[in-house]
């Protein structure tokens, strides 16, 4: 038996993404898949997520989300997000592959991370390691990793696998998802894990990495007793930190790639309490729409608790992070101040 259909009734409890797919569930398939049409692929990719697991929702539910937005839809019916609905949605404005390759990573979520962290891997300890797999198996990989780095990765084959591979790069057509699973499977337990150990682990990042998620009077509270006892490796963690403040050292392009990642409403409470500039720069690179919409958000949201702001700008920070890790986007070192060009 498959899992229970989850029903949704509390308005409070919905994110951003899942707002916007239930409009456009509420719209139906013919509107909605024109409206999505209009999206960039990031945004489908997170509007589908959100409309694939979003459950049963209740009229109630519907009728008070959709108010916000217009009150001519406050009478319309109850709808289901699901899998089938979501997918026969994008069929209408997508290519078949396109529409099993997002099905593919929302279904599960080993797919897209596990490639791009393959693309992050140097492209000398990932060629060695083709070399001692099959052609086919190789192929495969290289085929579903950034072709920026593939590129990188082939000329370090020797000359008669290299043939090999690339000819079964040219007849790929598709791979069951129970193949890429048992490849994605491989790569995890296999080869990320004996690469991580080879590269040695530092303390320091680690520490960086949960000390990014303490809230900041503890934390305060924390720096204050371990700089006296070990200053060196105090100085070092700070220097791994990344907070809400860095991300104003992010370009245009990277930051607009945050937003879209992140939480509407999430991104409301983090500027609400944010100081005039980082707010300032975070709304200039967003269209006029989407920043009419998020300053109005704002301003009618009411008093917010500082310890809300800052849970929701740990939040942003966090995915500014996994963008960065998955290749995303690049995060300027401190002290990178000539960092982008204008």
């Amino acid at each position: 038996m498959g899992n229970p259909v989850k029903i949704r009734d509390n308005y409070k409890s919905l994110s951003g993404s899942e707002k916007t797919a239930i409009i456009f569930l509420a719209l139906g398939e013919e509107r909605g898949s024109r409206l999505m049409e209009r999206l960039d692929e990031d945004e489908i990719r997170m509007v589908s997520r959100a409309m694939a697991g979003v459950g049963n929702v209740t009229s109630n539910l519907l009728e008070a989300l959709l108010r916000v937005f217009s009150e001519r839809f406050a009478n319309a019916g109850s709808v289901v997000g699901s899998y089938d609905s979501t997918e026969r949605m994008l069929t209408r404005f997508l290519p078949g592959d396109r529409v099993s390759e997002i099905m593919g990573e929302i279904r599960g979520p080993a797919g897209r991370t596990m490639w791009e962290k393959m693309s992050n891997v140097n492209e000398g300890v990932l060629a060695n390691y083709l070399c001692g797999e099959y052609p086919q198996t190789s192929a495969v990989i290289l085929s579903k990793m950034r072709a920026e780095h593939a590129a990188k990765v082939l000329p370090l084959l020797p000359p008669k696998l290299r043939l090999e591979v690339i000819e079964r790069m040219i007849q790929i057509e598709s791979v069951q998802r129970e193949v890429l699973l048992d490849i994605e499977s491989i790569l995890h337990n296999e080869f990320m894990a004996n690469y991580a150990r080879a590269h040695g682990y530092d303390p320091h990042e680690r520490m960086a990495d949960i000390f990014n998620r303490i809230d900041r009077e503890t934390l305060a509270e924390i720096f204050s007793d371990l700089e006296p006892e070990m200053p060196d490796s105090t100085h070092r963690i700070k220097q791994l930190m990344f907070t809400f403040e860095d991300l104003m050292r992010l370009d245009r392009v990277s930051l607009q790639t945050v937003i879209r990642r992140s939480d509407t409403g999430q991104l409301a409470i983090a500027l609400k309490g944010a100081e005039a500039p980082q707010r300032d720069y975070f709304l200039s690179v967003m269209s006029e729409r989407a920043r009419m919409i998020l300053q109005d958000e704002i301003e009618n949201m009411g008093p917010v608790r500082m310890r809300d702001v800052h849970d929701a700008q740990a939040e942003i920070v966090l995915a500014a992070k996994s963008l960065a890790e998955d290749g995303a986007i690049v995060i300027p070192q401190s002290g990178e101040t000539d960092a982008v060009v204008y």
